[in-house]
């Protein structure tokens, strides 16, 4: 991720939940507020109800390398918060990233006249 850090402070994820926007999918739950910074940070979060430590990393790699793979399609400045639900982890990544894009998208991340996959 070339143009992000980790997100990881606590208050930082609150923050984001009560004070950002939102989208939601079968696959993410997505929050996102614009910052003054001139990179963007990246949160993701993955509750227990996902299953055993071995699923939660999967779902957290996954999800690592959608954000990785599209981040020259976003726009800079931007705090985002990834929470997984149950389906990331059965879902095929083609959906996966269907989904994520669309998400972006419609939070107004997504950079103008980028095509869809």
């Amino acid at each position: 991720m070339k143009y992000t850090v980790a997100l990881k402070q606590n208050h930082e994820f609150r923050r984001l939940y009560a004070k950002g926007r939102s989208a939601v999918s079968p696959y993410f739950a997505i929050y996102c507020r614009k910052t003054n910074r001139p990179i963007s940070r990246l949160g993701i979060t993955t509750g227990v109800k996902l299953g055993n430590a071995v699923k939660r990393n999967r779902a957290r790699r996954r999800i690592r390398e959608l954000y990785r793979t599209h981040e020259g399609m976003l726009l800079p400045g931007y705090d985002v918060v990834v929470v997984a639900r149950t389906r990331v982890i059965y879902g095929q990544y083609r959906d996966l990233e269907r989904s994520f894009l669309q998400l972006m998208g419609k939070l107004g991340i997504r950079r103008r006249g980028e095509t869809e996959v």
